[in-house]
C-alpha cells in the first residue's frame, strides 16, 4: 500500500553515544512506525498521525544502535581514492589488477595496457594534467560498455523477483560506488572499472535489490542473499580495494 503523506517532513534529532542522529519525520495514514536509512545517510521516520514527538524520539532512541550501524555501513561502501601524480612508476588498477604507469614521449597520443604496464604516449611527459585527462578518458571509455554489459547480466538474475529494468547512468562519483533513486534510476561509479569483476557485480546486484527494497532492512538482505549468496565476501573485498 502506498502511504499518503499528510504533513511536510520535519527535522528532529536525538543524541546517542555522543553522536547526533538527525531524522526527517513524516506523519502518514498508516498504523506502522518505520525507520529507513538511505545511502545518502538520510534517516526518514514514518509515524502514524497523532503520535507524540517525545514518544517518537524514544522509539528512535531504542533503534539508535541499529541506525548508526547502517550509517557506518554506508560510509564503508565508498571508494578509496589515493592521490595520483600521473608520473611513471605509479600504481594504477584495472579490473582489480595492478599496473605500473609508464609515460612515453611520443607525438601520437595513446593509452594501452601492455604486459604489466599502463602505457601512456604523450608529446610532453611533464604535462601531468593533460596525461591525467588522457588516462581518465581511457578509463571512462572502457567503463561504460563493460559495466552496462554486467548490468544486463545481473538483471537476468534478479528479474524473477519482480524488479523492473532500471534507467542506468554511469559516471564518476567521488564518494559512492553506486546509488539509486525512487524514479527507478541507478547511478554507477565509472571507477568500478578499476575493481574486480565480482565486485562490480556485487555493486550492481546491491543497487538492483534496492529498487525493490529501498533500505537496509532484514528483508533487503534476505533478497540480496537470494540474488547473490556470497555477497558478504564480495563486499569485504570491495572495502579493501585501492583504486
Amino acid at each position: 500500500m502506498v502511504e499518503k503523506v499528510t504533513h511536510k517532513p520535519n527535522l528532529h534529532s536525538i543524541v546517542y553515544g555522543g553522536e547526533k542522529i538527525e531524522f526527517e519525520l513524516k506523519f502518514t495514514n498508516s498504523k506502522r512506525f518505520t525507520i529507513d536509512v538511505h545511502p545518502d545517510q538520510r534517516i526518514i521516520i514514518k509515524a502514524p498521525q497523532g503520535k507524540n514527538i517525545e514518544e517518537i524520539k524514544k522509539r528512535v532512541e531504542k533503534r539508535s544502535k541499529w541506525i548508526l550501524k547502517q550509517i557506518h555501513n554506508f560510509e564503508k561502501y565508498q571508494p578509496l581514492q589515493p592521490p595520483r601524480r600521473f608520473i611513471s612508476g605509479e600504481s594504477h588498477h584495472y579490473l582489480g589488477r595492478q599496473y605500473r604507469l609508464k609515460v612515453i614521449k611520443n607525438n601520437e597520443k595513446c593509452v594501452k595496457l601492455i604486459g604489466k604496464y599502463l602505457t601512456v604516449c604523450f608529446p610532453d611527459k611533464e604535462n601531468h594534467n593533460a596525461i591525467k585527462s588522457q588516462v581518465e578518458q581511457w578509463y571512462k571509455d572502457h567503463a561504460k560498455p563493460l559495466i552496462q554489459k554486467h548490468v544486463d547480466q545481473c538483471y537476468e538474475k534478479v528479474k524473477r523477483f519482480g524488479i523492473d529494468y532500471p534507467q542506468i547512468q554511469i559516471r564518476l562519483m567521488k564518494k559512492r560506488w553506486g546509488s539509486f533513486s525512487k524514479k527507478k534510476k541507478i547511478i554507477l561509479n565509472s571507477e568500478l572499472i578499476k575493481t574486480p569483476l565480482y565486485c562490480i557485480d556485487y555493486v550492481i546486484i546491491h543497487e538492483l535489490c534496492h529498487l525493490k527494497i529501498p533500505n537496509h532492512s532484514r528483508e533487503f538482505y534476505l533478497l540480496l542473499t537470494k540474488c547473490m549468496p556470497d555477497w558478504e565476501r564480495r563486499k569485504e573485498r570491495l572495502e579493501r580495494v585501492q583504486i
